[in-house]
C-alpha cells in the first residue's frame, strides 16, 4: 500500500477564528441583528452578493420569515430597490439600496454547542474558496434534527466574513474535501463546473468481498423513495431512476475486503454507497446501504463509522482559471482500520 502513503497522514486540526460570536447578516453592508424589526430598514447590497435574485436576498436576509410572506410584501411593493418597485426575480447590484418593512424575524438559534474553534482542517483556502476535511459524523448544514452544522461552525468562527457558502455536500457520515465559496463569483463559476462536470472528484472507499477488475464503469441509474417510517433513501431502478456514473479503481484486495478508488462522474445523492451496494459490495460501516451483520461485528471490534473518505478534488479555479487539486488526508481510523495501525 505503498500508493497510498500520501493519504495516510493523520489529520492535524487547526483553530480557525477569534470568536462564538453568532453571525447576524450575510448579504449586506449596514444591518444590524435584531429578532424584532419595528421600523423600516436600508440595507445597502455588497458585491458579494451582485447578482442574486431579490426574493432569495430577501429569504436570507429575514430568516425566520415565512417565504410566503416575503413574497407578499416584495409584490405589494412594500420592498423597494432603489426607491422602485421590483419583482422577486429581479437580479441585485451592488451598490443597490433597498427598503425593507418592518418584520418580525424569528430568534437566531442558539448555537450552544458551538465555539470560536473550528474543528475541520481547512487544506486549501484563496480569496474565493475554502477547502475544509470534514470530519464524519458532522453534517455540512443544519436542518433535518441537526441544528448546526460545517457551514455554520465556519460562520461562527468568522463571523465578519461577507460571504460563506457551500459549493457542494457532503453525507454527514463521509469524511474529506468540502468546498466552501468566500465569494459569489466563485460560487456561481463552481456550480457551472458541478453542472458541466468538468471537475474530478475522487472518494477512497474499502468494501466488502474482492473486487475483480482493476478499473470498472458502473452505470446504474437511481432514484429516490421514501421508506414507510419517512427515511429517504436510494435506489437503483431503471424505470424512474436518473443517469449515474461511477469508476471505481481497485488500489488493494485482500481476502474478504478491498480498497477502492471512486471517480464521481455524475453527482446523485448517495451514488458511491449505492453503485456499491447495487455490484454486491457494500461499504464498510455504512449503516443505510450495508451489510448490518458485518457492521455489527465490525462496531463491537472498534470500527464505528462509514469508510468513505472524499479524497480529492481537482477543478479550474473559477475566478483565475488555474488549474486547482486540493487533497484531503485519510483519517487516523480509517487508517488504522486498513493498515492495522495509526498511520
Amino acid at each position: 500500500m505503498k500508493d497510498l502513503a500520501h493519504i495516510s497522514r493523520p489529520l492535524s486540526l487547526p483553530r480557525v477564528g477569534d470568536g462564538a460570536t453568532p453571525r447576524a447578516s450575510v448579504g449586506a453592508t449596514a444591518v444590524s441583528a435584531a429578532n424584532t424589526s419595528a421600523q423600516v430598514r436600508h440595507v445597502r447590497v455588497s458585491e458579494a452578493y451582485a447578482g442574486q435574485r431579490l426574493d432569495n436576498f430577501l429569504i436570507r436576509e429575514l430568516k425566520g420569515v415565512p417565504k410566503t410572506h416575503v413574497y407578499r410584501i416584495v409584490r405589494s411593493g412594500e420592498v423597494r430597490v432603489n426607491g422602485g418597485r421590483a419583482k422577486a426575480e429581479t437580479k441585485l447590484a451592488a451598490g443597490d439600496e433597498l427598503r425593507i418593512p418592518p418584520v418580525r424575524v424569528a430568534a437566531e438559534p442558539e448555537y450552544k454547542q458551538l465555539t470560536g474553534d473550528f474543528p475541520h482542517e481547512i487544506v486549501w483556502e484563496d480569496d474565493h474558496l475554502i477547502a475544509v476535511n470534514k470530519l464524519a459524523g458532522v453534517a455540512v448544514h443544519g436542518g433535518s434534527g441537526v441544528s448546526f452544522g460545517v457551514i455554520e461552525q465556519i460562520r461562527m468562527s468568522r463571523p465578519n466574513a461577507p460571504l460563506l457558502e457551500l459549493v457542494h455536500r457532503l453525507d454527514r457520515d463521509t469524511s474529506g474535501i468540502l468546498l466552501i465559496a468566500k465569494t459569489r463569483v466563485a460560487l456561481i463559476g463552481m456550480h457551472d463546473t458541478l453542472r458541466e462536470k468538468t471537475g474530478d472528484k475522487r472518494y477512497i472507499a474499502a468494501v466488502k468481498g474482492e473486487w475483480v477488475n482493476d478499473r470498472q464503469h458502473v452505470k446504474a441509474p437511481l432514484a429516490k423513495y421514501t421508506q414507510p417510517n419517512g427515511e429517504r433513501r436510494v435506489e437503483v431502478n431503471a424505470d424512474e431512476g436518473q443517469f449515474a456514473h461511477t469508476v471505481f479503481n481497485l488500489v488493494e484486495r485482500r481476502a474478504t475486503l478491498s480498497l477502492l478508488e471512486a471517480e464521481l462522474k455524475t453527482g446523485r445523492t448517495h451514488q458511491i454507497r449505492v453503485h456499491l451496494q447495487h455490484c454486491g459490495f457494500p461499504i464498510a460501516g455504512d449503516d443505510k446501504y450495508g451489510d448490518n451483520a458485518w457492521n455489527k461485528a465490525l462496531r463491537a471490534a472498534g470500527f464505528k463509522r462509514m469508510f468513505l473518505h472524499a479524497k480529492s478534488f481537482t477543478f479550474e479555479h473559477p475566478v483565475t482559471s488555474q488549474p486547482i487539486t486540493v487533497e484531503a488526508a485519510l483519517p487516523r481510523e480509517l487508517a488504522e482500520f486498513w493498515y492495522g495501525e495509526p498511520a
